[in-house]
């Protein structure tokens, strides 16, 4: 596996999917042949994407760390670095290092049930350990899967989920906050979810990604069902710029987020959720 550098790499987009109205995918072919065949990552880990001469962002990578084609990200267009990358298209060029972070606990989840939790494009971060269990389900226990949005037309990917609900022992429950006429799903936050999922009190882990206050709500109703605290890894999110640990903006009290997470096992985290970075 090669480690990561602190110079990007030059990687070129060969398919682009306008998801919503401000969400995109781009899947990114390492250029240089001997680089992308040593690369390799982890779900739950990101790399830091830089739009030449304007700056970089960290962005989750989507792919199962098995694919051996082009590496995908889905991406927000919400600032300048963003909003320039959604400009671009299939051809063009972007600079690409890492992967960095801590990733999900697949060790750990392996033989039990998994909860995972996502929030918005908390989704994102959290598909690559879906479809990496799922591409090894007899690894894994019942995995139930909930994901939330704020309105219908922000859902992304259902084609995919109404794929894995198909699959033995997945459940896949979804809601928005407001359903549109033709939403078929339930209405309200991510947590309503929660009295109709599958959480086996024993040997579940719960993985949980998306707005901090969304995580919150969510862990006292997972203790309430008897999920141990220390098999429940929150991915978090604060100003990550340099990706290694450096610049400090991510430290939330002695963590780096970028470096000692993005997921951390949640007693490592509870006192830090809902405080800023620098």
């Amino acid at each position: 596996m090669r480690e990561p550098t602190d110079l990007p790499w030059e990687a070129r987009i060969t398919s682009r999917v306008q998801e919503t109205r401000d969400i995109f995918s781009v899947k990114l072919e390492l250029v240089d042949p001997g680089i992308r065949e040593t690369y390799r990552s982890y779900p739950g880990q990101y790399n830091m994407l830089y739009l030449f001469g304007v700056g970089e962002v960290p962005i989750s990578i989507v792919s199962d760390p098995d694919d051996a084609g082009p590496l995908e990200h889905t991406i927000r267009a919400v600032g300048r670095v963003t909003h320039g990358l959604e400009r671009l298209r299939v051809g063009d060029t972007l600079g690409l290092r890492g992967p960095y972070g801590r990733g999900w606990p697949l060790q750990a989840a392996q033989g039990r049930n998994v909860v995972v939790i996502s929030g918005g494009l908390g989704c994102a971060p959290v598909v690559s350990m879906i479809r990496y269990m799922l591409r090894r389900r007899d690894d894994y226990g019942q995995i139930t899967i909930l994901q939330g949005v704020k309105h219908s037309n922000d859902l992304i990917w259902r084609r995919q989920y109404q794929e894995w609900e198909k699959i033995r022992d997945v459940q896949v429950l979804l809601a928005s906050d407001q359903g549109g006429p033709q939403w078929p799903f339930s209405v309200g936050n991510v947590t309503v979810l929660m009295e109709k999922a599958i959480i086996p009190p024993e040997d579940t882990v719960a993985v949980l990604c998306g707005p901090e206050p969304m995580m919150k709500a969510a862990i006292p109703r997972l203790l309430e069902r008897d999920v141990d605290p220390f098999h429940i890894w929150l991915s978090i999110e604060r100003n990550m710029q340099c990706g290694i640990g450096h610049c400090g903006h991510c430290q939330v009290g002695p963590h780096f987020i970028c470096q000692d997470g993005p997921v951390f096992r949640y007693p490592d985290i509870a006192d830090w959720i809902d405080r800023e970075g620098f």
